[in-house]
């Protein structure tokens, strides 16, 4: 994780660390050979995927799919979803790439990382402390207010605080740490990355893609919330292209 999180790793670099991983190598060259990319020619090598994709799209593609692999696991809670877990990231980072780059975000170049790795700290919850998270579950299901205030009432700590901790020890970069830290606010201006995460969460809510099943849809539309970003002239172009980009993602996590 810590590699694929360094912005300064080489093509040559992360092909090997790709080459590596059976599977990974697999599903980057389904990838790069899908009907997103409309290649007229087979890519057969990883090298030749990454000159093809860039090093972002593929360490995008790698993390997710790292991140995925990790909580494949024994381990978590009866009723747990991967699936809605894994797609919510995908959604939030897609995201969140896509408003970085139209916002000329801080950072921008860590908005994919942080929009996927927000909600680590609730799978750790879920994982080590089992009783914990079916207390704030039941708490949440049962009341009307947000995610966080029923894990702080239960835990005095909220998903988003141990995500930024453990993104510290993953070492990925301060910004990303940072980021996924605050995203549910207070943000450091509107160009801020935390602020940019904050928007393609909630976009990802109010698409149904929701973190587990027992979540709540926020109200809006994704519009509304790109207007308020001041992204009302791009948001028919920002959506667009997150659902080309989606559709061919997806299939890749369950």
């Amino acid at each position: 994780m810590s590699s694929l999180g360094d912005e300064g790793i080489s093509f040559a670099d992360l092909a090997l660390i790709i080459e590596k991983d059976t599977v990974l190598a697999g599903s980057v060259l389904r990838l790069v050979n899908s009907a997103f990319y409309a290649r007229r020619g087979t890519v057969n090598s990883v090298k030749h995927a990454v000159s093809v994709l860039g090093i972002g799209k593929l360490r995008n593609l790698s993390m997710s799919m790292s991140l995925a692999r990790m909580w494949a696991g024994p381990g978590l809670p009866q009723g747990w979803s991967s699936r809605h877990f894994n797609l919510r990231g995908v959604t939030t980072a897609i995201l969140a790439d896509q408003i970085a780059v139209e916002k000329n975000a801080d950072y921008a170049e860590g908005a994919f990382s942080a929009g996927l790795l927000q909600n680590v700290g609730l799978v750790l919850i879920a994982i080590a402390l089992p009783e914990d998270y079916a207390s704030v579950v039941a708490m949440y299901q049962s009341g009307s207010d947000c995610l966080p205030d029923y894990e702080r009432a239960q835990m005095d700590l909220a998903h988003a605080e141990l995500s930024g901790e453990v993104l510290e020890r993953w070492h990925l970069p301060p910004p990303i740490a940072k980021a996924v830290l605050h995203h549910h606010g207070p943000h450091e201006g509107s160009a801020a990355l935390s602020r940019i995460v904050d928007l393609a969460d909630q976009i990802a809510g109010q698409m149904g893609i929701l973190a587990q099943p027992w979540l709540r849809a926020p109200e809006g539309q994704p519009e509304q919330i790109l207007a308020q970003a001041g992204l009302e002239n791009r948001a028919a172009s920002i959506l667009e292209a997150f659902h080309g980009e989606f559709e061919t993602l997806k299939s890749f996590f369950g």
